[in-house]
């Protein structure tokens, strides 16, 4: 939108919600509200690091003048956890003026499922579609091939770390081993059902068994902090509950089947029962798509 604001009912990033978590690690926090992620802003001495844009130009506008202002003469690097439209697509405004970097398979995948996502996010309702106004998908000006990259800041180093395939095809991890700070993007939520893309025929790219080795191996690293997709920042805690959450939607999947019950029954039998042992939790829509995911394996 040209005026830079946003309609009362879109998902709009608020720059006062900027919390400096510890000593030039600062989140901008989601406060809750559907479709906008939490934001990192990672200072080091000789470059500021950005984690994820919000959804479409005026949010990206939002973080990068927000992180403008933590970085001063500083240059910005900007990195995204997944290319997820609430996540992704605001890089628009960082194009020119901060080096973009992904990881090569990230990138791939924007461009493959990029406009798909962006054509079935427009049909979210008015106020997604006026986030979205304008939006354009930008490569990278930069790529990372293997599993990790690491970006010395000055006096901080930051870790990209990816694994493949699990809740996207190149899921990124930004780990900051001094100070044991991860922001694990959609890889975890903190009290929200995990959101789990399962759209077949047409959409059908996720490994749930990848996704909880994925948990695993973040757990291994010993973070202190987690920043989560959506949420409030935490602990390792966040990453344990996403896990048993998995396990306990797989298990009951198998058990029904195992006592007859049809397919298409499974989610209207299972939903009611999985909502109720988290009655804290946000987003239980997504309880469906997990269910009719576990129903197709095995």
């Amino acid at each position: 939108m040209t005026d830079q604001t946003l309609p009362p009912d879109a998902p709009a990033v608020d720059a006062a919600a900027l919390r400096e978590i510890l000593p030039g690690v600062h989140v901008i926090a989601d406060r809750r509200v559907p479709l906008v992620p939490n934001i990192g802003i990672v200072e080091g001495r000789d470059a500021v690091l950005v984690v994820d844009t919000g959804m479409g130009p005026v949010n990206g506008a939002t973080v990068l003048a927000a992180a403008r202002g933590i970085a001063g003469d500083r240059p910005l690097i900007l990195t995204l956890t997944h290319f997820h439209p609430e996540h992704a697509f605001g890089a628009q405004a960082f194009k020119g003026v901060a080096k973009i970097l992904y990881n090569a398979a990230q990138r791939d995948e924007l461009a493959e499922r990029g406009p798909g996502y962006l054509a079935m996010f427009r049909g979210f309702g008015p106020g997604v579609a006026a986030a979205l106004e304008g939006t354009e998908l930008v490569m990278p000006d930069a790529v990372y091939e293997g599993g990790s990259h690491r970006i010395d800041l000055g006096g901080r180093v930051a870790e990209l770390r990816t694994w493949g395939l699990a809740h996207t095809a190149a899921d990124q991890v930004v780990w900051l081993p001094e100070d044991r700070v991860l922001f694990v993007g959609d890889l975890a939520e903190e009290r929200i059902f995990p959101i789990f893309p399962w759209f077949p025929p047409d959409d059908a790219v996720l490994d749930a068994a990848r996704w909880q080795a994925v948990l695993g191996h973040l757990l291994a690293l010993d973070p202190a902090v987690v920043v989560p997709g959506h949420g409030a920042v935490g602990g390792p805690a966040i990453l344990t509950a996403v896990s048993a959450y998995m396990d306990e939607v797989r298990d009951a999947v198998a058990r029904a089947r195992a006592e007859g019950v049809a397919e298409g029954d499974l989610a209207a039998r299972l939903a009611p029962v999985i909502r109720a042992a988290h009655p804290d939790w946000d987003a239980p829509e997504w309880i469906d798509f997990a269910i009719r995911y576990y129903a197709t394996q095995g």
